[in-house]
């Protein structure tokens, strides 16, 4: 499937398709004129005697430098090799073709200046599966993410390295079994490349994809925590929370309600039930998780506008007048990247308090210590809830925001920077421990559930079990850990167990 992109207007929903299903782009054919006016533009003032930045000058603190028009070429592709300066292991493949849909986008808005001939070899390369080596670390998110952006357009000049089909090849090599010819870099054309926020914007989106989805899962999870601990639903009252008026908290608390919807273990307890207030991760879960999901939201409009945005220097504008300016900033998706940290470390931090509490026979509601079916001869999921404490820890030492710690660059020319890159790198990580949270609360509720039959829990949450217990079967008595635990991190993260409930309960980031 190859999906069709109409810059300006491209929606989160088709960059969660892009970054989840790899799947290839194209521009819609109505952006060529657009794009070929702008490289008219280009051409003309390259052919000319003024001197225009990062046209025939210069780049960053050697902007006062005039380059002859005969250099051109050698201008661009020496900015592009000696930027390709990227440490660290190879960013994932999805997200590198993420990154090169979003440049897709940018150029495609027809205000950089590139020949279509660039804009068709990335297409090419993303419907032929070449893929640009590039390395996790070297942005400090401004002036663009330049050493990212230019590992990824060496490839496009038969330079630096790709995958594709499975191997690691010289980039020229990948172009060539892939049949797709490299590229002579014109005036300007470099520059657009490397310019922009498209790393920093891809590694938030997935970091904000990934979040939305633990979200989600934790939504269940947190349902089945309430039911095994036999937790009142009183607080997930419509009424409280149109009172209050958040619409993340209101439409987090409709799908608590959905989920619990038919409960045997709720009704047994309906009348009697001798305690007036449940703790907080339990009682507040949607004050809690709907600010998260509020915050994650608010992130994704964000970096919705990012991804369609034109954020290389200079641009030409609709007058054809040529403006340098400072759209490769990344502040917004610094920004961004600190609010979905934030929401990520406090969804697992409520989650592992709920975890911590039904393996706790003193809050817990009649469940034996640990979960364990012989607790002392069996430890149950003791060291899970450590485990789960271990990444809760972790994640909040990383939610410490990025945008705060700017570093002078490049001879005090670029004496701001944004931080975005690896502000929102490090989302990865985090949503990984945010995964393995959220499944060992799936593990420790459903083994809660187990303990209350014959009562059983809603139908919304059995379906969810079932899927948990067709990888992971109940405790009985202690075994090897790690590989359930894995396991149930696996449902979260490859969406499993959000699939599990019915479509359109579990509130969406577009709510």
């Amino acid at each position: 499937m190859t999906i069709t992109l109409h810059p300006g207007n491209v929606s989160l929903a088709e960059l969660s398709t892009i970054y989840w299903k790899s799947e290839s782009v194209k521009l819609d054919r109505s952006f060529d004129a657009g794009i070929d006016r702008a490289a008219a533009r280009i051409a003309a003032i390259a052919a000319g005697n003024e001197a225009v930045y990062g046209i025939n000058t210069g780049f960053g603190k050697l902007a006062s430098i005039k380059i002859d028009a005969a250099d051109t070429a050698t201008l661009q592709r020496n900015l592009i090799l000696s930027h390709c300066c990227g440490v660290g292991k190879p960013l994932a493949e999805n997200i590198v073709r993420l990154i090169m849909a979003l440049k897709l986008i940018s150029l495609g808005r027809g205000a950089s200046g590139v020949r279509l001939e660039l804009v068709r070899l990335i297409e090419g390369m993303l419907e032929r599966g070449v893929t640009p080596l590039i390395p996790e670390k070297g942005s400090v998110g401004a002036s663009g993410d330049l050493a990212p952006l230019a590992h990824m357009a060496a490839v496009m000049m038969g330079e630096a390295e790709a995958f594709y089909q499975g191997e690691r090849l010289p980039g020229g090599e990948a172009l060539k079994r892939a049949g797709l010819t490299p590229v002579i870099l014109a005036a300007k054309e470099g520059l657009a490349l490397i310019n922009g926020t498209q790393a920093s914007t891809a590694l938030a989106l997935a970091g904000l994809f990934r979040a939305h989805r633990a979200a989600q899962a934790a939504l269940i999870t947190g349902a089945l925590s309430t039911d095994a601990a036999m937790g009142s639903s009183a607080p997930f009252t419509e009424g409280i929370h149109t009172l209050r008026g958040h619409k993340g908290q209101i439409d987090t608390a409709a799908a608590l309600r959905s989920l619990l919807a038919g409960s045997v273990i709720r009704d047994s307890h309906l009348d009697g039930d001798e305690r007036v207030q449940d703790p907080y991760c339990i009682r507040c879960q949607p004050q809690v998780d709907g600010a998260c999901l509020d915050l994650l939201r608010m992130a994704g409009r964000t970096l919705e506008i990012e991804a369609n945005a034109v954020t290389d220097n200079p641009l030409v504008l609709s007058d054809d007048s040529v403006v340098s300016g400072g759209n490769f900033h990344a502040e917004p998706v610094a920004f961004a990247a600190d609010q979905i940290a934030i929401a990520v470390c406090e969804i697992g931090a409520i989650a592992q308090r709920r975890i911590a509490l039904l393996v706790d026979p003193a809050l817990s509601y009649g469940l034996p210590a640990f979960l364990a079916k012989k607790p002392g001869l069996n430890s149950g999921l003791m060291i899970a809830e450590v485990t789960s404490a271990a990444l809760m820890s972790e994640n909040k030492q990383m939610s410490h925001p990025a945008s705060v710690d700017s570093t002078p660059t490049s001879a005090n020319q670029e004496d701001h920077v944004s931080m975005a890159c690896h502000g929102a790198r490090r989302l990865l990580q985090m949503t990984e421990n945010l995964f393995a949270i959220i499944g060992i609360e799936a593990l420790t509720a459903a083994q809660g559930i187990d303990f209350r039959a014959p009562l059983t829990t809603s139908p919304e949450l059995q379906k969810a079990i079932a899927v948990l217990r067709r990888v992971v079967a109940t405790l009985d008595e202690d075994r090897f850990m790690a590989p359930d635990l894995a396991a149930a991190s696996a449902l979260v993260a490859d969406g499993s167990l959000v699939a599990s409930v019915s479509d359109g309960l579990l509130p969406g980031l577009e709510g």
